[in-house]
C-alpha cells in the first residue's frame, strides 16, 4: 500500500465519521430514528475517531453526553496512534 492510498483511506474514514454525526444531528432535529450510540463509538474506535470527534464539536451534537465527552477524545487519540503505527510500517 502506498502512502497516498493510506492518506486517502484515512481521509475517507474520517469524512464518513463526520457524516455520521451530521446525519444523526439532522435526524434528531427532525425527530426521526437515530443512529445508535454503539455504532458511533464503534466507528470512532475503528478508524473514524477524528471525524466523529470533529463532527461532535462542529455540530454541537452529543456534547452533554459524558460518555461522548470522555470516550471520543480517547478514540481520536487511539486513531492517531494507529495511523502513526501504520505510517511507520509503510515507510
Amino acid at each position: 500500500m502506498s502512502i497516498g492510498i493510506f492518506f486517502s483511506v484515512v481521509l475517507l474514514c474520517n469524512l464518513y465519521g463526520y457524516n455520521l454525526m451530521y446525519r444523526d444531528k439532522k435526524r434528531a432535529q427532525q425527530k426521526r430514528s437515530r443512529i445508535p450510540e454503539k455504532t458511533l463509538f464503534l466507528c470512532a474506535f475503528l478508524g473514524c475517531g477524528l471525524g466523529v470527534y470533529q463532527g461532535m464539536k462542529h455540530f454541537r451534537h452529543k456534547t452533554k453526553h459524558v460518555s461522548f465527552r470522555i470516550l471520543l477524545p480517547i478514540a481520536a487519540f487511539w486513531n492517531l496512534i494507529l495511523y502513526a503505527g501504520i505510517l511507520y510500517l509503510l515507510l
